[in-house]
């Protein structure tokens, strides 16, 4: 089973452990089978989604949304953990944008949405704040009949 993640990047750092130890307990179900992951990485709900992947002992892919993502959407004080995450990955897609934006946001997630059974959101259910945010993403993975499971731990927040 292949699970895909989307979610706020904004997160506090309280919120960051509450959803780390929520996602933990969501995905144990599925852990009886083999699982593997898909992220686009980006700070918050997809990086710990591929820290806990990872913690459980299961593989994740990266699909980024340009060539140069990194170097661009990457704030300095997020390199490390980014270039760590991205090291574990067993594939890494880049998608053909040029520039990081909305469109290659959205382009990512679907791309993440076609190669996964099921879309974790983490998602406070509040709309997209542009084009690609995670209302938008949930709307697309459910207009591709896959299943989406909704985390949004009692207490989380967003900055």
């Amino acid at each position: 089973m292949r699970i895909g993640i989307t979610g706020h990047s904004n997160l506090t750092p309280p919120s960051e452990k509450l959803v780390y130890d929520a996602m933990r307990g969501v995905l144990k179900p599925y852990l009886q089978e083999e699982v593997s992951g898909v992220t686009c990485l980006a700070r918050g709900a997809d990086q710990i989604f591929a820290r806990v992947i990872g913690d459980v002992g299961s593989q994740f892919a990266v699909v980024l949304p340009s060539r140069n993502y990194r170097d661009k959407k990457v704030k300095p004080a997020n390199r490390d953990l980014f270039d760590e995450l991205l090291s574990a990955a067993v594939e890494v897609t880049y998608l053909p944008f040029d520039e990081p934006g909305r469109d290659a946001y959205m382009a990512a997630s679907e791309e993440l949405v076609s190669r996964s059974d099921l879309l974790i959101a983490v998602w406070d259910g509040k709309p997209a704040g542009g084009y690609g945010g995670t209302a938008d993403v949930v709307a697309y993975a459910l207009s591709q009949g896959r299943r989406v499971l909704v985390l949004w731990p009692e207490g989380a927040e967003r900055d």
